[in-house]
């Protein structure tokens, strides 16, 4: 005899997410802009402190040009090019009444985009570093 009850729905393996794309980029959003929002947040307290101590902002600002700073450049700018991409994406799902149907080929498009604009800014912004750990 056939059970009435209805079956369980199984989600796919190794997720917890049920909206695919569409819940991996708003995660991303999210997680893109708290970071951000930490950068801001630390950006703040250090130009803050030429106000306290000059020669401690001289000593922060000269801490930022080590080589690993880059590698933090390069994180927040791969954070706040997704942010904005990502961010035009929502607007176009919102604002556009095809928007929902084509969420998913946008967000293709704007990871094609962010892989293009961060390969060259990524040689642009670790080069310097790797000539100072190297030398030229």
């Amino acid at each position: 005899m056939p059970s009435a009850a209805p079956t369980a729905r199984r989600l796919p393996a190794g997720t917890l997410y049920r909206g695919r794309e569409g819940m991996w980029s708003w995660v991303a959003h999210r997680v893109t802009g708290v970071l951000i929002f930490f950068f801001l947040f630390v950006h703040v307290l250090d130009t803050a402190l030429i106000r306290v101590s000059p020669d401690a902002y001289n000593d922060v600002i000269a801490s930022y040009k080590h080589p690993i700073m880059s590698v933090m450049e390069l994180g927040l700018t791969a954070a706040i090019l997704f942010h904005a991409l990502n961010g035009i994406r929502i607007v176009l799902v919102d604002f556009w009444s095809k928007g929902t149907k084509y969420q998913a080929v946008m967000l293709r498009v704007i990871v094609v985009l962010w892989v293009a604009l961060m390969v060259p800014s990524t040689y642009y912004l670790l080069k310097h570093a790797f000539l100072e750990v190297f030398g030229s």
